[in-house]
């Protein structure tokens, strides 16, 4: 009897040190990273764009796990309000009330699993808008809900 009673004692121990292990699973904490100074990259702070035309939006995106999603954001800043994470500030036309501003909002997934990512879209500018100052931003985030944003300052004309 006591041979089962010191086997039970040593089972009950054993369990309670393995349960007990700490999870080895890494938690992510890193932001991920959007990178727009390939030569390629656009826009970039204080580009221009033409109303009417077509502009192709290039960025590459970096996580440490996994990526999850990027969302382009395309408004006004006629009142000259700020986003910018940029270091240089761009020539801004003087405050104006908006009369038929440009908008643009859209997000993407970015496929399950992907570290590094291009994202490649084309925007269409239309030809009746309010031209001047506007922001162009990204918001890129990774799987675990991480968020980096980029804010910069463009010209439409």
């Amino acid at each position: 009897m006591k041979t089962i009673k010191h086997i039970f004692i040593f089972a009950l121990f054993a369990f309670a040190i393995t349960a007990c292990e700490s999870d080895k699973t890494e938690i992510d904490t890193e932001y991920p990273v959007i990178d727009i100074t390939d030569a390629n990259s656009f826009p970039i702070q204080c580009s221009e764009i033409t109303r009417g035309q077509k502009i192709t939006f290039k960025a590459k995106f970096t996580d440490n796990v996994s990526l999850g999603s990027y969302s382009l954001d395309i408004h006004h800043n006629f009142d000259q309000h700020t986003h910018s994470t940029e270091v240089n500030n761009c020539i801004a036309d003087p405050i104006k009330k908006p009369v038929k501003p440009f908008l643009f909002i859209n997000s993407v997934d970015i496929p399950s699993g992907e570290k590094t990512y291009e994202a490649i879209q084309e925007i269409a500018i239309p030809s009746d808008i309010d031209p001047g100052d506007y922001h162009f931003m990204i918001r890129l985030t990774d799987k675990e809900g991480w968020q980096t944003i980029k804010g910069l300052s463009i010209k439409i004309l």
